[in-house]
Order: C-alpha cells, then sequence, then structure tokens
C-alpha cells in the first residue's frame, strides 16, 4: 500500500464514528462485549495515529502535511479539508491517547453501556477533527459536535447536580459557539472571494477595526473553553458531577481545544489584532493562575479542587501565547499536551478514590493511606507532577513559559516583572492546596466511621496500569522535552516571526535565542 497518498486523517476521524453506529446492534446484555469492542475500535485509530505520524508527518516542515481536500457542499463552497502541522499533530496524538484510556477507565460503567460507549466513539473522531480540519464552515460543525455527547455524558451519569451542570455546559458552551460562526461567517464572505478555505481567509487583508472585533468574538468563544476568568464557571460544576472517563476527556482534550483555537484563528489568522490584544490575555491569564489558585485551596469538594487547579495551570497557555517567543510559544503548547496528561491522571484518580471512600469531601477523609498504599503512591506522583516537580512535564511547560515571557522584548520591563512575580506567587501556591489536600486524605488518624463503612480496596490492575501509561509520558517530556516540541517547533517558529512583524517595533527581529529543545531538565 502506498502509504503517501492513503488519507490518514479521514479514515482516523470516520472510523470510530462510523463504529459507534454499530454498537447498537452487538448483542449485549451487561455490556461486557460493547466495552470490549470500543476498546479495540480506540487502539485501532490510536495505532493509525501513531502510523500516520511516522509515515507522513516530517518535523522540519511547517506547512500543513497529510493534507487532504473533497468537495461536499460546492452549492456553498464547503469542502471536506483536513490536515495537520505542529499545532494540531500533537493534539491529535494526545486525544487519541487519552480517549482509548478513558476508555479503560469506564470498565465499570454497566448503566446504559451501549449508550455511553456510543458516545465515547463519535466524541473519538470529532475531538481529532476539530485539530485537523482546515475549512472554517467544518470547523465550526465539528466544534459543535461534541457538545451533544459531553451533555448526555453529564446528565445521564453524572452525579446528583448533574442536570444543572451539563445545562450550564450546554449554554456556556453552545453560546460561546456562536461567536464562532458570526465571525467565521464575516471572515469567509469578506472582499471580492467567498472561502471557507482557512489558508485564503489567513491570506485576506482584514481592516485593522475588523481584524479586532473578530478577535474579540473568537477570544470569547475560546476563553469558555480553556477557560479564562470569568467564562470559566461551568468548568468546576462540570467536574463536580461527572464520571471518571468524562473528567479525562473535560480535563485531557476538551479544555486543550480552546488553546489550540486562540493559537490557530487568533495569532495566526489575526495576527495584528493580537499585538493589542497580547496584554490582555497577559492579564488573563495571571487573573487564571492566582484567582484559581486561591479559589483551590479553599474547596472541600476533591473534584472542585481539581477542576480550580485545572484552570489555574491553563492560565500559563495564555501568557505563553502572547509572549512573542519562540520559548513562550513553545511552552503555551508544551503545557497543554502536559496538562492534558496530568489532568486525566489526577481526575481519574478522583475517580478510583470516590468508588471507594463514596465521599468527595476532604473532611469525611484522613488516614486511608494505610489501607490503599497503592493509591497513595499514585496520588503523591501524579500530584508532584502537577506542582512542576523538575523531571517532569509540567515543570519543563511552566519553565519555558516563565523564561519565554520574561526574555520576551515586546512588553516594558516594568510589567514583565511584574507579571513574572505573580507567575511565581502561582507556582508557590500550587504545592501548598496539593500538598495539604494529600494530607488530609491519606495522613493523619484514620477515620473510624469511613473504615467501618467502606471496604478500602487498594488500587486494581487496571487502574495502575492507566496511571502508568500516563506517567511515562509526564516523565518522559520532563526528561527530555525535545521527544515533543520538536514536533511543533518548526511551525511556532514560523508563526512567532509572523506575530512578531505584526509589531512595528520587533518586525524584522529574531526572538531571543533562548532554547530548551535539547537539555534533559531534571536528568
Amino acid at each position: 500500500m502506498n502509504t503517501a497518498n492513503f488519507p490518514w486523517l479521514t479514515t482516523i476521524i470516520l472510523f470510530p464514528i462510523a463504529a459507534s453506529l454499530l454498537i447498537p446492534f452487538i448483542p449485549d446484555k451487561d455490556g461486557k462485549t460493547v466495552r470490549w469492542y470500543s476498546l479495540i475500535i480506540g487502539l485501532i485509530d490510536f495505532a493509525l495515529i501513531v502510523i500516520a505520524f511516522y509515515t507522513g508527518y516530517d518535523f522540519s516542515n511547517p506547512d500543513l502535511q497529510l493534507f487532504e481536500s473533497y468537495s461536499w457542499l460546492p452549492q456553498i463552497g464547503l469542502n471536506w479539508s483536513v490536515g495537520a502541522d505542529g499545532l494540531s499533530m500533537p493534539l491529535i496524538i494526545l486525544t487519541g491517547f487519552i480517549t482509548t484510556l478513558a476508555m479503560l477507565a469506564a470498565w465499570p460503567v454497566t448503566l446504559k453501556p451501549k449508550l455511553f460507549y456510543f458516545l465515547i466513539l463519535a466524541m473519538y473522531g470529532g475531538q481529532i477533527a476539530v485539530f485537523a480540519v482546515q475549512d472554517m464552515l467544518l470547523f465550526f460543525l465539528v466544534w459543535e459536535l461534541e457538545l451533544v455527547p459531553i451533555y448526555i455524558l453529564l446528565s445521564i451519569w453524572g452525579g446528583k447536580k448533574r442536570q444543572y451542570a451539563a445545562t450550564k455546559f450546554i449554554l456556556y458552551t453552545a453560546g460561546g459557539s456562536l461567536f464562532i460562526l458570526l465571525a467565521g461567517l464575516t471572515m469567509a464572505f469578506f472582499g471580492d472571494t467567498i472561502t471557507f478555505d482557512m489558508q485564503a481567509i489567513a491570506a485576506k487583508s482584514f481592516s485593522l477595526n475588523l481584524q479586532l472585533w473578530l478577535y474579540a468574538a473568537f477570544l470569547i468563544a475560546y476563553a469558555v473553553k480553556l477557560p479564562i476568568f470569568p467564562l470559566h464557571t461551568w468548568l468546576p460544576d462540570a467536574h463536580g458531577e461527572a464520571t471518571a472517563p468524562v473528567h479525562m476527556l473535560l480535563a485531557g482534550v476538551l479544555l486543550k481545544m480552546g488553546g489550540y483555537a486562540l493559537i490557530r484563528m487568533n495569532a495566526q489568522m489575526l495576527p495584528d489584532a493580537h499585538a493589542y490584544f497580547a496584554p490582555v490575555l497577559v492579564i488573563l491569564g495571571i487573573v487564571n493562575i492566582i484567582y484559581a489558585a486561591l479559589t483551590s485551596f479553599a474547596q472541600r469538594n476533591l473534584k472542585r479542587k481539581i477542576a480550580y487547579s485545572s484552570i489555574s495551570h491553563m492560565g500559563f497557555v495564555a501568557i505563553g501565547i502572547a509572549s512573542f517567543t519562540d520559548l513562550g510559544l513553545n511552552g503555551a503548547m508544551l503545557q497543554m499536551v502536559s496538562h492534558g496528561l496530568i489532568g486525566a491522571s489526577l481526575f481519574f484518580l478522583v475517580g478510583a478514590t470516590y468508588d471507594r471512600t463514596h465521599t468527595l469531601m476532604l473532611d469525611e477523609m484522613g488516614g486511608v493511606g494505610k489501607k490503599m498504599s497503592k493509591m497513595f503512591a499514585m496520588w503523591t506522583t501524579c500530584s508532584m507532577a502537577s506542582l512542576a516537580l523538575p523531571g517532569m512535564s509540567g515543570f519543563v511547560a511552566e519553565l519555558m513559559v516563565f523564561v519565554g515571557f520574561a526574555t520576551s522584548d515586546a512588553y516594558n520591563p516594568t510589567f514583565k516583572v511584574i507579571v513574572v512575580l505573580l507567575m511565581a506567587v502561582g507556582v508557590i501556591l500550587t504545592p501548598i492546596y496539593l500538598l495539604s489536600m494529600l494530607r488530609e486524605i491519606f495522613y493523619g488518624e484514620e477515620n473510624k466511621e469511613l473504615v467501618s463503612h467502606q471496604k478500602l480496596i487498594d488500587a486494581e490492575p487496571r487502574e495502575i496500569f492507566i496511571i502508568a501509561c500516563l506517567l511515562i509520558p509526564i516523565i518522559g517530556i520532563g526528561l527530555y522535552p525535545k521527544m515533543l516540541t520538536q514536533m511543533y517547533d518548526a511551525t511556532t517558529v514560523q508563526l512567532t516571526t509572523r506575530l512578531r512583524n505584526s509589531l512595528p517595533a520587533l518586525a524584522g527581529q529574531k526572538a531571543p535565542a533562548v532554547s530548551f529543545n535539547a537539555p534533559k531538565i531534571g536528568n
């Protein structure tokens, strides 16, 4: 088979969606057959992603690769157009990895298993499509595709307040999507040519005033998904009611859609407006880091504590995007992948802990580390990754954003000093609330009432395997970040050059020569 001409991305997107349509016809009473079927489909699709990556992706090429374009609805100019570059390929791999593990994490699901796995597989293809499509109208359609599955997953398999959380999720995200549609149609119909092709749209000459309005519209939509304060409040509620596999998809994939779109459309397609909005992104990122860290510290519900921790960490993505340096933008990309892995691991452990203790309140836990030593070890390791312990991916990502912004010549020194100090405060707050959380769950005197009413079984082999699969790339990237940064370095350098040219003071200048591609940090 000639792999160079094989429609890899189309197959990767449509295969799990097509496979999900067969689930209603699978004879299965207790859900055992359908879960094995779904896991096998997930593994096959992830294998296709890896094969496509190794056979058709060139690290040194900053442009679109694995490109496919087919006329779909020529009457309205809609094409099935997909491709991958340095911004999308790492997130496509992350999506396949996290979604496959989420299906394994869903092993205990017994309520309506056919519907559950149908929704997971349908989301699998839809999420990959968000990172791959190169047509503005098609992007909006696949962006909307994941809203309904998440809404149903929350409203049927969620906790006591699942209907409230699901409704809030759909209102926030669907409301934000309207801004994508309006801004996208404006860009498509602008000028003499009507086109939905993203590359053609990016080549159009928009006036600065129009760019500013378009940028603001996209920013509102993607600030909901990232999420950025004050459009973040749906996330703690959604996480507070979700099950472990849905947690993993929310933290590991869905939040990254916002960061990716912010880079792809706001920064890449509207560079002149980005020069004006970049300081706003920096300020919003700082608010995210400090506010969410303080709020996480005050939470007594374990799910909401980790949810606010996610919001805090995503603030580094906004700052990296606004840094105008190769290193800062590389750090933002690395932070998205790193947080996807770490967030998925922590939320999986939250679900596993709840299955044993049947409580999420920290006040009702205490001393369970005596009976669940393996769970204690996994919680400790994943928490160390989240608080950016050297040798793990979180440390490298946050350090790159720190240094990238600190060395940026796009901001005056006073502003940079203030931002860096506030980022440092956020980094200090993170270990405080994470270590105190570990102390309240596992240390101290054993809660006699909890132990007498609940059977505290230690981690099962399936749970250990899932955490091990997540920790391997977390530690691997932490020790050797080049294994990831080389995927997108050429693309981010090209994008940074374009962004710097949008600032008259920086036009034609290279970004500060600071690189963390090669060193093995944490050795």
